[in-house]
């Protein structure tokens, strides 16, 4: 049975990112952690599309809406907090971060990326997290965090790129 994550369909965007900033603001309160202009701006950039932004692009789309430059550390230190928070991923292979639809929940980083398109799809799996602790046990290996990449086609990009036939 095909599933098409809810990223690679068209679908009401705004629904996400008003989702994505009200969890945030519940679970920063729940927390009693502070969640400032500037960290939720961020924020909700980064939720403006499910394509995983780089810190240089979000400086960059943060001087257009705010008309004067954001620093480079302060728009490090609001990922760190939302990294911290659990409010958002890095994606290590493309060196940026994307929103999680999951923020209240510990849970592993595992991707599928599209090469094409750009768009990243957060596999909610714990299975697979599993069976990776599984594998690395049987190697006397201590798991410490895992992130798991995978790059490719989404649907949409595979059913639209003439190398298809060719592949």
């Amino acid at each position: 049975m095909e599933h098409t994550p809810l990223a690679c369909s068209h679908h009401d965007h705004g629904h996400c990112i008003s989702d994505a900033l009200e969890a945030a603001r519940q679970l920063c309160l729940s927390r009693s952690v502070r969640l400032t202009d500037l960290r939720l701006q961020v924020l909700e950039l980064i939720w403006q599309n499910h394509k995983p932004l780089g810190a240089y692009t979000l400086m960059e789309m943060l001087a257009k809406a705010n008309t004067r430059r954001v620093a480079p550390p302060t728009v490090y230190r609001a990922l760190d907090f939302l990294l911290e928070q659990g409010l958002i991923h890095r994606i290590n292979v493309l060196n940026a971060f994307i929103g999680c639809p999951s923020p209240g929940t510990k849970h592993q980083s595992h991707f599928l990326i599209c090469r094409a398109c750009g768009i990243a799809v957060e596999l909610d799996q714990p299975q697979l997290s599993e069976q990776i602790l599984a594998v690395a046990q049987d190697a006397g290996f201590t798991v410490e965090t895992q992130a798991l990449e995978v790059s490719g086609l989404c649907a949409n990009c595979a059913n639209h790129t003439p190398e298809r036939a060719t592949a």
